[in-house]
């Protein structure tokens, strides 16, 4: 059995209301464009009737597969579960809240037929609070100064990869990771090109303001060691001056006698060093934890079940 030329990767979090319009629009793109197509959604501990809607919708149509989590894992987690089960020679991510348009993945695959092997999206006109905005922003800058990943919006999931890129993010076996960088880190001719973004008409965002700092926070750890570096001159930085200071305290003392002035400007300075080096132990402390992470060797995730066609498993 020929295999599908295309395969789509949604990972499903709480999206029972997004699910019925998801899958007629979606669809509908796929039928329109003459290609072989699978779809694999991946039932991120939804806690609400998403399974049940996959699991009905998977029964009409014989070319969606259906991963169901054990519990919750994440969107990267559980795109990369999708990714462990294409067949398709293109695959295409999206999210399932419809602020990504299923009617511009042909834009995707344009770029993709010209010879590129990841193509992102670029949100225009974003739908997003101004907080969100304003933290991707700075989230882009920090990025390309600290891992020279250039990416236009790394936020976006609506983008499109050769299976060969695909393959190596698989083969990477990461616990935790960021798929977007790290298909960029193994591109050889990555585009971008200009994706509607549409507010989000039903259900809730399960990012809230701390996750994002969170998430800001993992990927420079996953992508740079530049925090510890910062942490490592600033130390530098701070010995040089406090060997000043002592030269400058012990002259005075010399000179003057003793002296009880600027003791507590002296209080602030330590007060201070010590916030940074605690701040710092912090930073050593993610990073061993990544590592102990990685060591155990713990799956990644738990799937409990698939849900897939004759017409798939004679392909695989």
């Amino acid at each position: 059995m020929k295999k599908p030329y295309l395969s789509v990767v949604i990972p499903i979090h709480n999206e029972q209301e997004c699910l019925p319009t998801l899958f007629e629009r979606l669809f509908a793109v796929l039928d329109g464009l003459k290609q072989s197509f699978e779809v694999i959604m991946v039932n991120d501990g939804s806690k609400d009737e998403s399974f049940s809607l996959l699991e009905a919708k998977h029964k009409e149509r014989k070319e969606l597969i259906v991963i169901d989590f054990n519990r919750n894992y994440g969107q990267h987690m559980a795109i990369m579960a999708g990714f462990e089960q294409v067949a398709g020679s293109v695959v295409i991510t999206m999210d399932a809240d419809l602020q990504n348009c299923p009617e511009d993945i042909p834009l995707l695959l344009e770029k993709i037929d010209a010879g590129h092997d990841v193509v992102g999206g670029i949100r225009t006109n974003r739908q997003d609070h101004a907080w969100r905005k304003f933290f991707s922003r700075m989230h882009n800058k920090l990025r390309l100064k600290l891992t020279n990943i250039d990416m236009v919006d790394e936020g976006c999931m609506l983008r499109a990869y050769k299976r060969h890129i695909v393959d190596l993010m698989v083969g990477c076996e990461e616990n935790s990771t960021f798929i977007p960088a790290l298909a960029n880190s193994f591109a050889h001719n990555p585009t971008d090109v200009p994706v509607t973004h549409a507010a989000r008409e039903e259900g809730t965002s399960s990012y809230n303001f701390y996750k994002l700092v969170r998430y800001n926070f993992d990927f420079f750890a996953n992508f740079s060691t530049a925090p510890l570096e910062f942490f490592t001159i600033f130390g530098f930085v701070v010995a040089f001056f406090s060997f000043l200071l002592f030269l400058y305290l012990m002259i005075g003392r010399l000179i003057h006698g003793p002296d009880a002035q600027g003791l507590f400007t002296l209080f602030a300075i330590l007060f201070f060093l010590v916030g940074m080096l605690l701040a710092g132990l912090g930073v050593v402390g993610e990073y061993i934890g990544r590592i102990y992470e990685e060591v155990r060797g713990r799956p990644k995730f738990i799937i409990r079940e698939v849900l897939k066609s004759k017409l798939h498993k004679e392909k695989k």
